[in-house]
């Protein structure tokens, strides 16, 4: 086959990808920058949370955070998931895993309930969707579609991939004396062209970074596919299931913050992020701690479990156990939504996720002027015809 007539699929190709799904593209990057930092912009939304006492208050003490939630929900059987504010500040959102009052088969919905600790009231209570943050969120990772949208939000990975490569296909310079031009914009061009040098150079500069969220979002959404790889070349450590001994009757339960305490002391390193507390009697607190060396802050992938009565480590599974396939995979989440990269890298995933708009609005403009130029070039040739 020819160079042109494969550059004719390439651009058809390329084409037909960006009329035909970049609207899909563009929402997915869309809602992708507002779930870089949602929990912060869900929190200035609810007025709520923006007028409790302690929304900037440091946190002195755990234990009343978890009797207030207990306060406030008083009919919910087991233990809470509570994440750490990273700043050891203000409110606390805590989240309760498949309420009683879900029908059974009902995609990820937990109850969320924040507290203010300076208070220790509880000041707001959603459903998880029923903010705006969590929507988008339900929006972005299943398309409001449950897991069949999961399936075809990672498919929309690979279409963007497929798209961004046909592109980079078609800028690829043609001969050696058209390298430099193809770096470059052309200075005093008619809009047409300056739409074309927009829509080209914005997708060569932002191409590896944008394949980089397409592809950990397709492996994020199909893990079906991932995980069986993953394993064969070494999976993951098992987790443990330690239960509580039951103590002597009338010993109180280890408090929130001295549960704190002994994850702290046996790991002084860690900085931890999420604790679910105990299930009945015979349970454990289970910590999610950030240990150095994690790609993800939020959703650290060290785990300690301790007893509900004494303060007692009873098993830990920490990221240098894990064998090289499994970090590696630990990595997708960090890199989809920047934290391997810290505030930067957060910011740097919010900004390239308003590209795929830029490319839509662009490559939409650049198509209508070659249409309108096809459609001028057949009317000349016309009125040529008939004089």
């Amino acid at each position: 086959m020819s160079r042109t007539p494969a550059r004719r699929l390439w651009l058809r190709l390329h084409r037909w990808l960006g009329l035909g799904v970049g609207a899909w593209l563009l929402l997915l990057g869309l809602t992708g920058s507002w779930l870089v930092f949602y929990p912060t912009l869900d929190a200035w939304l609810d007025p709520a949370q923006r007028q409790a006492v302690g929304r900037n208050a440091p946190i002195t003490a755990w234990e009343p955070v978890l009797q207030a939630l207990k306060a406030a929900e008083p009919q919910r059987p087991r233990g809470w998931r509570i994440e750490l504010p990273p700043d050891g500040r203000g409110l606390i959102t805590a989240r309760y895993l498949r309420p009683e009052e879900q029908p059974p088969g009902t995609f990820f919905a937990p109850l969320l309930v924040t507290v203010d600790p300076a208070t220790g009231q509880a000041v707001a209570r959603h459903t998880w969707g029923g903010t705006v943050g969590t929507w988008l969120y339900n929006l972005h990772f299943s398309l409001l579609a449950g897991e069949p949208g999961v399936w075809w939000v990672g498919w929309a990975g690979v279409l963007m991939s497929v798209s961004l490569l046909s592109g980079l296909v078609l800028w690829w310079p043609r001969s050696p004396g058209q390298w430099r031009q193809a770096w470059t914009r052309k200075l005093g061009a008619a809009r047409p062209r300056r739409t074309w040098d927009w829509h080209r150079l914005t997708g060569l500069y932002a191409s590896p970074l944008l394949l980089v969220l397409a592809l950990t979002g397709t492996l994020l959404a199909w893990p079906q596919y991932l995980d069986p790889l993953v394993a064969r070349l070494g999976p993951a450590p098992a987790l443990p299931k330690p239960r509580s001994e039951l103590p002597a009757p009338g010993t109180p339960p280890l408090t929130l913050d001295l549960a704190l305490a002994t994850v702290q002391q046996a790991f002084p390193q860690a900085h931890i992020r999420w604790v679910d507390t105990p299930d009945g009697p015979q349970g454990v607190f289970r910590f999610r701690l950030a240990l150095p060396g994690d790609p993800s802050e939020r959703f650290a992938h060290s785990l300690v479990w301790v007893d509900a009565w004494r303060p007692q480590v009873l098993a830990a599974v920490t990221l240098d156990e894990w064998p090289a396939a499994a970090t590696a995979q630990g990595w997708l989440h960090a890199l989809h939504n920047g934290e391997a990269g810290g505030l930067a890298g957060r910011w740097a995933v919010l900004a390239l996720g308003l590209l795929p708009t830029v490319l839509a609005w662009t490559g939409l403009r650049r198509w209508r002027d070659r249409r309108r130029g096809e459609r001028e070039a057949a009317a000349r040739r016309t009125a040529g015809l008939r004089s």
